[in-house]
């Protein structure tokens, strides 16, 4: 071999020696961010009516004991209050708890400006990242809800409620309204409504893609009789895996909302249950 050789085979052992050492690497400080945490990079939270029964400080203090940081708040534990003192109030109250106010709502819209104005101008002020909404289903409302996503800067997320919802209980509903519209109007995906409309959650998640703004991740399960039942999370017809993949392919970067609707005057250990669930999907990925 000559020396120009030498000294080339030389470089080449360097460099992969370096690379190999840098991807141990990078694999090393990915494994320890899963380790630390569990919820593999989602912004895993509660929808706050999962604790409705409790008052709003004394809610927040039973997440932060769940373990997670991440609210998506209902009106009744934050009410919108949009003068700067009270605003002040409650934004010191969630800092104090440790608690990031993602989302917020669900919030109705119709074509009134200066009512959904105040709602957007709230939301601002507080840093809340979406909105979950139950719009009024005519054009005026979406023509002003295009007008205000841009900008504000916030996505509205549809949320399904089910059934009973005659505007957006189906998949295709939510896609009627919003293939034309602005980018940042979209879904909030509830899972446990889609299945009590006999949809596929994950099959949501897939066809409205980018303008998934929102997630409420519950359970339900169809008895042979056909009677739908919430769960806990895991032991209904929920396929959790399959919709945390679809998450972490689109990226999804919004709130990972638990809403458990059951037992409201003891719910902590079920939730538990659920947050556990959760983990031991993200670790299937």
């Amino acid at each position: 071999m000559s020396q120009f050789e030498t000294a080339q085979f030389s470089r080449r052992r360097f460099l992969g020696t370096a690379a190999a050492l840098s991807g141990a690497a990078c694999f090393g400080t990915l494994a320890q961010a899963e380790e630390k945490d569990p919820y593999g990079g989602f912004k895993m939270g509660l929808q706050s009516y999962s604790l409705r029964h409790f008052k709003v400080e004394e809610a927040l203090q039973h997440t932060k004991k769940l373990g997670v940081k991440v609210w998506e708040a209902f009106p009744g534990h934050i009410p919108q209050n949009n003068v700067p003192g009270k605003i002040a109030e409650q934004k010191k109250m969630l800092d104090d708890a440790g608690i990031k106010l993602m989302a917020y709502g669900v919030v109705g819209f119709d074509a009134d400006e200066t009512k959904a104005r105040a709602v957007f101008d709230y939301a601002k002020a507080m840093g809340i990242v979406s909105l979950s909404a139950g719009p009024k289903k005519d054009k005026a409302t979406f023509d002003l809800l295009d007008k205000l996503v841009a900008e504000y800067d916030i996505p509205i997320a549809i949320h399904n409620h089910g059934p009973e919802d005659r505007n957006f209980g189906k998949i295709s509903q939510v896609e009627e309204m919003v293939k034309d519209r602005h980018p940042k109007i979209g879904a909030c995906v509830d899972t446990g409504h889609f299945l009590r409309s006999d949809e596929k959650p994950e099959e949501a998640i897939e066809r409205l893609g980018k303008r998934v703004f929102g997630v409420h991740f519950k359970d339900v399960k169809t008895h042979p009789d056909g009677k739908k039942q919430f769960r806990i999370l895991g032991e209904g017809d929920l396929n959790i895996v399959g919709c945390l993949k679809l998450l972490r392919k689109l990226d999804y970067q919004y709130a990972l909302a638990l809403e458990y609707e059951e037992n409201p005057m003891n719910p902590l250990s079920d939730i538990e249950v659920c947050l556990k669930a959760v983990r031991d999907g993200v670790a299937k990925l």
